[in-house]
């Protein structure tokens, strides 16, 4: 007789299970294997000794990893899908659905029915691997988030897609105040919602389900979200107490069916040999010797501040604080502008905490000797930061790093800083800021991205940047994101990678991701002569290096580079400030208290969640609002708003007749343009509309089951949900039209309307079942032909619509066409008004480029009334009439929506005091070819480009830096 020994090697963690001649489990473990698979499998057998020594056993290995080790060492592999569903119908027949979550994986296995598996991709979202990165970014171990989430009073939405995604969604909510506890719940809501869409597309998760995997066993958080989302009761739930184990289990189960057998120091003997493989895809080293190295060191040493004993320094100074991504920073000058005090710290999901605790440190190093003539405070918390210790100014981070740079070469004409998790890049010309970039929403190649990867494998931030210097094969692993390039990682371990080469072969990544990805140069010149670079990611001299390298010339880094944000703030408060400062004395700072709490707004439909944080002094401050309102203050703007008035025209649209027949549409994509076309054809047949609700965060989550697609755009994820409103409602059908051409405005060569919008009425005929119980009309429609228009439509509801003729179709379809195209025309007059308005009294124009259904507040989280707040007048790409017919585009201008958007560029570009910005959903394949056009076309003038990504994610809080640089820089070059 024999034992049987299951190994499963996940992504992340090594798992074995043995089981006796009766199957009895003997022994299991579970622990982390840091990457080290061959190592740690090694390790844990020699731990096994007293229990296998002389035994023979069976032993089959699993797993991602596991793989590698079967092919190198001839021990027998099984799939792990295999595996789980043998341990799964063994020890729970029952079983409908298995979820498995493991470090780096997620799988759904569909057991009844038609048996089915699906698994993640090279994408680490929505896994255990997720949620160690925001437990970091918490500052917290993951078992302490877990615990706080049961704590929970609201849900934010957070994108799960993946970890850098997720932590632009997180940063701001830390920086606004909200509480811990709400996040920790949030980010397993996320987790719950990724599995939903990501994995089950469209598939409806129900009958008994077993969840498997550590994630799912240790976090009783996460088990919570699922049972709650999903709506299981306790029988139908199954968390195991074998979780962690269970596909080490299955493979045990699976060696009993294999011939081979081993004994202890067979197995301890072939994993003893460590098979040497050939690297591939190897760059040049960075450095080629140590005194080219020192060489490198003392060039960028020159670049410093001085510094002055602060205990001993008696006069003015001048405070520069930065609260980032995820770090904060602090500076303190004096007269001569030298450092009395710096400070620099991970902002542990605390900042104000962090702030506080400085700030009283300042203050007693001050005493009555010094004197804090201004404060100044820049980055994402700017706003909190203010309002809670009374600090003197806020300025956008763009103003900050541009004020240090020059102070260190006056001749700067590039500036680039990479942060924790924004990269900015901006152009410097006759001494102002010419054009700014930044990062999308992805914070892939910025110093998370690194840090991610050196936790990962078991270091420090410091100590992984300090192996890449002599390395002397650096791994070449792209410029993918995080998420994707761990198995670029894991790859180049397996073909025998060290440490060393993979650190450097990051540092490559990260500069060729900010370079070819953010920049998007299409020539190094394109860069300048004269470069800053700053931020601190720039600390990690492989970075900077590889930065030089690719470049083929030398940078200047200064020797604060990871303070220039706070430096910059401090320089500049030094210079603007007037009245004596505000910022909280000793006393203010020891009394000081900061209380968190949700609420809602009511002053609107949108409904939106606040986060209020109160202070001491009584002061609030309020995050979460979509317009001043929700913050407590008067609306300062009344100025044109054009997204405001589609709405209230679109709302005005009639909908109700004779009640001949109710006619359902729903209030999603294209319908947002033509909806004054379909209400005055069903009018005119005496036919009532009724459309789906206004979208809301409610609204998605009622058809999120059905979306088949993770990667879809938020728009089309919403038209889940207003089907569903629709099948709620007492209509005689629901008509939803897939349509290949919107209608031809004379600015394109052809008028197709994107590949989602045009045929999305498919898919949900497809994937949401209750269609097929209705009349659900999707015909394909041409707008063309009046006459062939009407022919179809007269067929499509001649037993809908009680004794319908042709002749009366035909009327209506007429009626129809001219309605349409008199709405567009009080669309264009409107702009042309709201246009005309602007230039007379002086305002600067924001074009907003997006398409008809980003109006709808829930797709475009109230991005308008930002730019209103900002002061400026807002004008749609749709109500600008032709510049000059067809465009000249380098690719085919092709697209209906997107030619109005190229017209709107070639209209900014003509005209002054105005700028486009343009709002792109995220999963938008056609946007890929329309920002670069758009950019172009903007940049051929010397006009500025601003891209905004959009999802279901509301915080505004990145936006709001991006929209506020542009507005600095418009300022600035009014000035010039």
């Amino acid at each position: 007789m024999y034992y049987k020994i299951g190994i499963d090697v996940g992504s992340t963690t090594l798992k074995t299970v043995i089981l006796n001649e009766k199957d009895e489990i003997i022994e299991k473990s579970y622990q982390r294997h840091f990457s080290k698979v061959r190592e740690m499998t090694l390790e844990h057998f020699k731990s096994l000794k007293d229990l296998l020594n002389g035994k023979k056993f069976k032993l089959a290995i699993t797993g991602s990893a596991g793989l590698g080790i079967s092919k190198d060492y001839g021990i027998p592999f099984v799939q792990e899908v295999f595996s789980t569903a043998g341990a799964v119908k063994k020890c729970y027949p029952q079983t409908d659905i298995v979820i498995e979550l493991g470090g780096e994986d997620a799988k759904i296995l569909f057991l009844k029915g038609a048996i089915e598996e699906r698994m993640n991709g090279t994408c680490a979202g929505g896994t255990g691997a997720f949620i160690d990165q925001m437990a970091s970014l918490l500052d917290m171990e993951v078992s302490q988030l877990d615990k706080i989430s049961f704590e929970h009073e609201r849900i934010y939405p957070i994108a799960s897609r993946c970890g850098v995604f997720a932590k632009t969604d997180v940063q701001p909510l830390l920086n606004q105040g909200a509480k811990k506890s709400d996040i920790a719940a949030s980010i397993y809501q996320a987790v719950v919602e990724q599995t939903i869409t990501g994995l089950a597309q469209g598939r409806p998760i129900k009958g008994t389900v077993i969840f498997l995997g550590g994630p799912l066993y240790f976090l009783k958080g996460l088990q919570e979200r699922f049972v709650e989302v999903l709506k299981l009761s306790k029988e139908e739930a199954i968390f195991p107490e074998l979780a962690p184990y269970f596909v080490a289990l299955g493979s045990a189960y699976f060696a009993d069916t294999t011939e081979e057998i081993f004994d202890y120091d067979e197995v301890v003997n072939l994993l003893s040999q460590k098979k040497e493989k050939k690297i591939e895809h190897l760059e040049n080293p960075l450095f080629t010797s140590e005194e080219e190295f020192e060489t490198f060191l003392k060039r960028h040493q020159k670049v410093t501040v001085p510094t002055r004993d602060i205990t001993t320094y008696s006069g003015k100074a001048y405070l520069g604080l930065d609260s980032g991504s995820t770090t904060i920073k602090v500076v303190l000058l004096d007269e001569d502008e030298n450092i009395l005090y710096r400070y620099y710290s991970s902002s542990k999901g605390n900042p104000v905490s962090l702030f506080l605790e400085q700030l009283k440190k300042i203050r007693e190093l001050c005493g009555d000797r010094i004197e804090i003539v201004s404060s100044t405070v820049t980055g994402y918390g700017e706003e909190l930061m203010q309002v809670a210790f009374g600090v003197d100014i806020g300025i956008v981070e763009t103003i900050a790093h541009y004020t240090a740079a020059k102070h260190f070469n006056p001749e700067v004409d590039f500036i680039i800083d990479i942060g924790g998790q924004d990269i900015k890049c901006f152009h410097i010309k006759d001494g102002a800021i010419d054009s700014i970039v930044l990062n999308e929403a992805c914070s892939s190649g910025c110093g998370s991205f690194l840090e991610t990867f050196a936790k990962s494998l078991g270091y420090s931030t410091q100590d992984f940047a300090k192996k890449a210097i002599f390395s002397k094969s650096p791994a070449e692993l792209g410029s993918r994101c995080t998420v994707f390039m761990n198995s670029s990682v894991k790859q180049a371990q397996k073909d025998g990678a060290e440490v060393e080469d993979i650190s450097a072969g990051l540092a490559r990544s990260v500069v060729k991701n900010a370079i070819f990805k953010v920049i998007r140069a299409r020539d190094i010149n394109d860069l300048g002569e004269n470069i800053v670079v700053q931020g601190g990611t720039f600390l990690n001299n492989a970075v900077l290096c590889s930065f030089e390298q690719e470049l083929g010339r030398e940078v200047l880094r200064p020797e604060i580079s990871e303070l220039m944000g706070a430096y910059g703030a401090a320089l500049y408060g030094k210079k603007v400030q007037k009245e004596k400062s505000k910022l909280l004395n000793l006393e203010e700072l020891e009394n000081f208290q900061h209380n968190s709490s949700p609420g809602m707004c009511k002053l609107c439909t949108n409904h939106c969640q606040l986060t209020i944080n109160t202070f001491t002094n009584g002061q609030k401050f309020i995050s979460g609002n979509k317009c001043e309102r929700g913050a407590g203050k008067k609306l300062q703007s009344d100025l044109p708003n054009m997204v405001a008035y589609k709405n209230q025209l679109f709302n005005s649209i009639p909908l109700k007749a004779g009640g001949r027949a109710k006619i359902g549409l729903p209030r999603a994509l294209n319908i947002y343009e033509m909806l004054p076309f379909w209400a005055e054809l069903f009018r005119s047949l005496d036919c009532d509309v009724v459309l789906s609700r206004v979208s809301n965060r409610n609204l998605y989550m009622k058809g999120q089951n059905t979306i088949p697609s993770d990667t879809v755009c938020y728009p089309a994820k919403l038209v889940h949900g207003h089907i569903i409103d629709l099948l709620e409602k007492n209509v005689d059908a629901i008509f939803y039209p897939c349509m290949s051409y919107t209608f031809d405005e004379g600015i394109s060569d052809n008028c197709y309307n994107c590949p989602v919008v045009a045929y999305y009425p498919e898919l949900i005929q497809a994937n949401i079942s209750e269609v097929e119980k209705t009349n659900f009309l999707y015909p394909h429609l041409g707008i063309e032909n009046h006459k062939l228009f009407a022919e179809q439509m007269y067929e499509e509801f001649k037993n809908i619509i009680p004794k319908l003729t042709k002749k009366e179709m035909e009327q209506a379809t007429e009626k129809a066409f001219k309605t349409y195209h008199e709405y567009r025309e009080t669309v264009r007059q409107e702009g042309s008004k709201v246009l005309k308005f602007a230039e007379e009294n002086n305002h600067p124009v924001i074009i907003l480029a997006s398409r008809p259904y980003h109006i709808d507040p829930e797709i475009n989280h109230g991005l308008d009334r930002l730019l209103n707040s900002l002061q400026f007048v807002i004008v749609t790409e749709d109500a600008l009439y032709p510049v000059e017919g067809k465009l000249t585009t380098k690719t085919l201008n092709q697209w209906g929506y997107h030619a109005r958007m190229y017209n709107a560029a070639k209209y900014v570009s003509e005209h002054k005091n105005m700028e486009l910005v343009h709002l792109v959903s995220f999963g938008c394949g056609i946007d890929a070819i329309t920002t670069d056009e758009v950019q172009d076309i903007l940049r051929s003038k010397n006009k500025l480009y601003t891209q905004l990504k959009i999802d279901e994610v509301s915080n505004l809080g990145a936006a709001k830096i991006r929209l506020r640089s542009l507005q600095a820089t418009m300022k600035e070059r009014e000035m010039y």
